[in-house]
């Protein structure tokens, strides 16, 4: 197989949940050896979120792919000890603790710097490393809840909804991800430059996942300073934006549309049967349309409930106009286009129930035609402790016994 972009890098996980093993799981998607620390006897606890069976979710096995598990008691010395021999020999360390935590245990930026001067930090947490929220504990809900996406979810006449996935954590993982790549770079660049590139004590990066979530808010701050505008809660409606909604079937699936262009508006109506519509001068522009969105929807709604969503979907597509099912599960893992690209990938994961083929999201963005290839599966607890003792570290086996059966105990 080609040698993966990130080859040869060597990355310490010290993270649980969500956000800093999903910037681990990006860059070991990509080649990196990410070696994750996990407490002996617990590990992560995303082990036991949503677990249906055995002892490791699949939420694990997903978010944790292509990774090492290495147990070690960060509260021991000898877990701190091997902490620090193996930042000595990584190029990047990410952690998600409450701020302080690690200089708690002796591993502040100071004794990682003397370790090794050219390690990158990437930390992640839930209002940062500053500000006088940064000692608050948080996970996503808070953080999307304060960076502004919580208010926009949901209908107007209910309370603000949250989406079904831990979206915050994703954001400020992939985030994460991007400073580790870019911080690698500036060090190749530097080294070119015959420069110093800078270490631990002088540069870190710090995800915060409030801003994290508050970087996709788009424009909701500017328009508010500028104009005065409050956006509000539109359901399955973007503010601004019509017709763009989801639609229910006669066969009781549903559909999203988004025929908000202007031309597109024009074909979408004469394809439902509506050229008075398009026609109107009042709903030439996108803007007019807004005002007018309940009219419309009223209008498409009547159309798609008379129609199958296979027939829908042919209808829009002969007629240019963007539209896709709202999948399940199920239907995207049977779905074409996902299989063409080896989006679906099937992997024998012990399910609790035997050892079973599980498919599994694949690798994104491609970098050929299709994704690259999940190499493992998120790994049993400590199943990586000896091997990188031995190879990692270079301790006998003897060494490396000592040491798995003193974190065992602990």
């Amino acid at each position: 197989m080609t040698a993966l972009p990130l080859s040869g890098i060597r990355v310490l996980e010290l993270g649980n949940y969500i956000a800093a093993p999903t910037a681990g799981r990006l860059l070991a998607d990509f080649g990196a050896e990410v070696i994750k620390i996990e407490r002996p006897g617990t590990g992560d606890e995303l082990r036991n979120w949503r677990l249906y069976g055995g002892t490791t979710s699949m939420l694990f096995r997903a978010i944790n792919r292509n990774k090492k598990s290495v147990t070690a008691d960060l509260r021991t010395d000898p877990g701190r000890r091997l902490v620090l021999e193996l930042a000595a020999r990584s190029d990047a360390l990410i952690e998600n603790f409450r701020p302080g935590t690690l200089d708690r245990w002796g591993l502040d930026s100071a004794t990682l710097a003397d370790m090794n001067p050219d390690l990158i930090i990437a930390r992640v947490s839930a209002f940062g490393q500053t500000g006088p929220l940064s000692s608050r504990p948080g996970f996503a809900a808070v953080a999307e809840a304060y960076g502004g996406m919580r208010d926009l979810v949901g209908d107007p006449d209910r309370p603000p909804s949250r989406m079904g996935v831990s979206i915050g954590d994703s954001i400020a993982g992939l985030y994460a991800a991007f400073g580790v790549v870019m911080s690698l770079y500036q060090r190749e660049a530097a080294l070119r430059a015959g420069q110093t590139p800078p270490g631990p004590a002088d540069q870190q990066i710090d995800v915060a996942l409030h801003e994290a979530v508050f970087s996709m808010m788009e424009s909701l701050v500017p328009d508010h300073s500028a104009y005065g505008v409050v956006r509000q809660r539109v359901g399955g409606r973007v503010e601004g934006i019509a017709p763009s909604n989801a639609y229910l079937c006669s066969d009781g699936a549903s559909v999203v549309i988004a025929g908000n262009g202007d031309s597109i508006f024009r074909r979408y109506m004469a394809a439902i049967g509506r050229p008075d519509l398009a026609a109107h001068p009042e709903l030439a522009a996108n803007a007019q349309r807004w005002l007018h969105r309940e009219e419309l929807d009223e209008a498409i709604s009547v159309w798609t409930g008379c129609h199958t969503r296979a027939e829908v979907l042919a209808t829009l597509e002969a007629a240019g106009v963007p539209a896709g099912p709202i999948l399940t599960a199920a239907d995207i893992a049977e779905d074409d286009q996902y299989a063409s690209r080896r989006m679906i990938q099937t992997l024998p994961v012990d399910t609790g129930h035997g050892v079973l083929p599980v498919r599994f999201p694949g690798i994104v963005p491609l970098l050929k035609d299709t994704s690259i290839e999940v190499r493992s599966v998120g790994p049993d607890l400590g199943e990586h402790t000896r091997q990188v003792l031995v190879e990692v570290l270079g301790m006998s086996d003897a060494e490396a016994d000592d040491f798995t059966n003193s974190s065992e105990v602990a």
